[in-house]
C-alpha cells in the first residue's frame, strides 16, 4: 500500500538538488512511497529528470514563494502562505498526504505546523525530538528547541511522547526515561526539574523513570529516552554537532599531514570506515515534531541526499507505526492519573 508525504521542495542549503536526490535513495529502498513535491518548477523539473524512475512516484506542484533561512517565525506566517514549505504542512492538514518533511527554516516550520495542524489532545506545546548515537544503542532527545521554558506538566508531557516513540521507532519494549539535570542528586536543578521528577517518580505505567540524568549520560546509553527544555536540548545538540566535527576533522588532519599518517590509514582504514557509519549524522537525520495533529519531520538543512532520505524514512516510521494515535490514547489514559500527582507536586 503506497505512503504519501509531501516535500518541501525548496528548504535547506542545498534544495532542492538533495530533496529531490534524497526522495530518489528513498523511493529505492522503500518502493511504497509517493510524494507530492512543492517548489519552483523550473528548478526542480531539472533534478527530476536525473531521476526517471522517480518520475511515477512524485507530483509536482509548483509555486514560486520559499521561506529562506533567515526568515522570522512571525513574518514566515503572515507572508508565507503560498510557501513550498506552507503549502506543504497544508497538505498534512488537508488529507492529502500522510506527513511533511522540510530542511528549511526550523522556527518557521515549528510555527506554521503548530498553527495549521494543532497539537494532540492533552499535549500543550508538541517537542522536537532526535535521536543521538550512544555507546550501546541510540538514545531518543526532547525538546531540541522548540520551547525554550518549560514547565514540570509539559516535561511530563515530554515523557510520554518521548515513551511512545521510543517503543514505536526504536524497538524498546519498556523504555526508560530520564530529566537532564545539572547531578543526579535529588536535591539538585531547579523547581522546575524536581517537580516533574515527582511527578514523573508517581507517574502510571509504562511511564518508567529512571532520575536524573547529566550530560554525559546521553552517550553512555544510561537511558532509552532524555526529557529536558528546549533551550538546554538546543545548546546540547549543538554542542554534540561541533564536538563530531572537531573530532573528524582533526582525525582527517592526523592522517593526512604526514607520510606515516597515511600509511598508517591504510592499515586503519576498514575500522576507520565502521566507525564513521557508526557515528554518521546522516543515519540520524530526521528530527520528529512530536505532539502535533499530523506528522511532521524537520531534517538538518547542510545535511545532503543521504541524510535527507533518512527523514523521509523516519516520516514514513511515524506514519506506520500510528505514532500520533498512540501518544493520544496513552496521554488520554494518563491524564486522569496525573491530576492528583501535578496536584500534589505544585502544593
Amino acid at each position: 500500500m503506497s505512503l504519501r508525504i509531501a516535500l518541501d521542495g525548496m528548504g535547506g542549503d542545498a534544495a532542492p538538488g538533495i530533496v529531490v536526490d534524497g526522495a530518489a535513495l528513498a523511493c529505492e529502498a522503500d518502493p511504497e512511497l509517493r510524494f507530492l513535491l512543492f517548489g519552483d518548477e523550473g528548478r526542480l523539473k531539472p533534478e527530476l529528470d536525473k531521476h526517471p524512475s522517480l518520475r511515477r512516484a512524485v507530483e509536482l506542484v509548483h509555486t514560486p514563494d520559499a521561506i529562506g533561512p533567515e526568515v522570522k517565525p512571525s513574518m514566515a506566517l503572515r507572508q508565507g502562505r503560498n510557501s513550498s514549505m506552507r503549502l506543504a504542512i497544508d497538505a498534512v492538514r488537508d488529507g492529502r498526504v500522510a506527513a511533511a518533511v522540510s530542511a528549511g527554516n526550523t522556527g518557521a516550520l515549528m510555527a506554521i505546523a503548530k498553527i495549521v495542524l494543532r497539537t494532540l489532545p492533552g499535549i500543550d506545546r508538541p517537542a522536537i525530538c532526535g535521536v543521538f548515537p550512544s555507546r550501546s544503542r541510540p538514545v531518543a532527545m526532547l525538546d531540541l528547541g522548540a520551547n525554550v521554558a518549560c514547565d514540570a506538566g509539559t516535561l511530563v508531557q515530554f515523557a510520554v511522547m518521548g515513551t511512545v516513540f521510543a517503543r514505536a521507532l526504536l524497538r524498546r519494549e519498556t523504555p526508560v526515561i530520564g530529566l537532564l539535570n545539572v547531578g543526579t542528586e535529588d536535591l539538585k536543578g531547579d523547581d522546575v526539574v524536581r517537580r516533574a521528577a515527582a511527578m514523573l517518580k508517581q507517574s502510571p505505567p509504562p511511564i518508567r523513570f529512571g532520575g536524573f540524568v547529566e550530560g554525559t549520560d546521553i552517550v553512555d546509553g544510561a537511558v532509552d529516552v532524555v526529557v529536558t527544555d528546549g533551550f538546554t536540548g538546543n545548546v546540547a545538540l549543538k554542542i554534540a554537532e561541533g564536538v563530531a566535527r572537531l573530532f573528524r576533522d582533526s582525525l582527517k588532519e592526523a592522517f593526512t599531514g604526514t607520510l606515516r599518517g597515511k600509511l598508517g590509514y591504510l592499515v586503519a582504514r576498514p575500522a576507520l570506515l565502521r566507525l564513521r557509519e557508526r557515528f554518521d549524522p546522516r543515519r540520524h537525520n530526521g528530527a520528529m515534531f512530536l505532539g502535533l495533529n499530523g506528522v511532521v519531520v524537520k531534517s538538518h538543512g547542510g545535511t545532503d541526499a543521504l541524510g535527507f532520505s533518512n527523514a523521509i524514512r523516519v516520516a514514513a516510521d511515524l506514519v506506520r507505526q500510528d505514532t500520533n494515535a498512540r501518544i493520544t490514547e496513552e496521554m488520554g489514559a494518563f491524564r486522569h492519573a496525573l491530576e492528583p500527582v501535578q496536584g500534589a507536586a505544585a502544593s
